[in-house]
């Protein structure tokens, strides 16, 4: 089972007892205990749970969010760099055929280094520093002989320049874990919350389901959490699409894509 979702379903789980033991404490305990001024101090104590528990959720899915979406946008603009690259070299002439090359392998391997298995990952950091070596060495070994092959030799190396810094940013991005302790206390509090509105409720059908309803809400919102953070493992996933296009892009000869204009 996903560890995202057996994570969301002990979160449910606690806060659902939380709730069945508010409920039962109603039942068993004496009635001034939950009448009259202990109803003020549960009630406001219920309020501001429920503020801290607005504040930090929202928090947790906007930052969980905003690293699936960076990761997203990363990829994009690398892509259309690569893009760029592969169109500088096409029109630097048949000498530059073999940067293209080197870079659909960069690019093959980052794909394995984002979507592929563990061992793939590994493997991906070794071939990508070996493939940037060929291509400052390629790069180095060029020699433009006019004005246009000269600027468009300086715009590759800025381009393939910015893919390798980009990789490693992204790389760094995606390793960074989800904040444990906001979860922590996010389950916690919704505990607590959901126990103190047991004291203040019924034990019946109707106030079980609402309880189970708020809970799996909760848990709900725990399992995107995780997923957006996991921009490449998880099961809500950037789409490798973009990259793969620059692939196929760089695997089409130069003189094909010329014919074809």
């Amino acid at each position: 089972m996903d560890q995202s979702l057996v994570i969301a379903l002990v979160v449910v789980g606690v806060i659902a007892a939380g709730g069945l033991v508010g409920l039962t404490l109603q039942r068993v305990l004496p009635e001034r205990y939950t009448m009259d001024k202990a109803r003020d101090m549960i009630g406001g104590v219920v309020g501001q749970l429920t503020l801290l528990l607005v504040l930090v959720n929202g928090l947790l899915i906007w930052t969980a969010y905003g690293v699936y979406s960076t990761q997203q946008t990363e990829l994009q603009t690398l892509t259309a760099r690569a893009l760029e690259f592969d169109l500088e070299m096409r029109q630097y002439g048949p000498q530059a055929d073999e940067g293209r090359s080197i870079l659909r392998t960069d690019l093959v391997w980052a794909h394995e280094q984002f979507w592929g298995d563990d061992n793939s990952r590994a493997a991906a950091y070794e071939a990508s520093y070996k493939a940037m070596g060929n291509m400052n060495k390629f790069l180095d070994g060029l020699e433009p002989k006019t004005p246009a092959q000269t600027n468009l030799l300086s715009a590759a190396r800025a381009n393939y320049a910015f893919i390798g810094e980009q990789r490693l940013l992204m790389s760094l991005q995606a390793t960074t874990p989800v904040p444990w302790p906001l979860v922590y206390a996010v389950t916690f509090w919704s505990s607590v919350m959901f126990g103190s509105m047991g004291l203040l409720s019924k034990l019946s059908p109707m106030s079980v389901a609402m309880l189970v309803l708020g809970s799996a809400s909760i848990g709900l919102a725990i399992f995107l959490i995780l997923e957006f953070s996991q921009p490449y493992t998880g099961s809500i996933r950037v789409s490798p699409a973009p990259l793969e296009q620059a692939i196929l892009a760089l695997d089409q000869p130069a003189t094909d894509a010329g014919a074809s204009k």
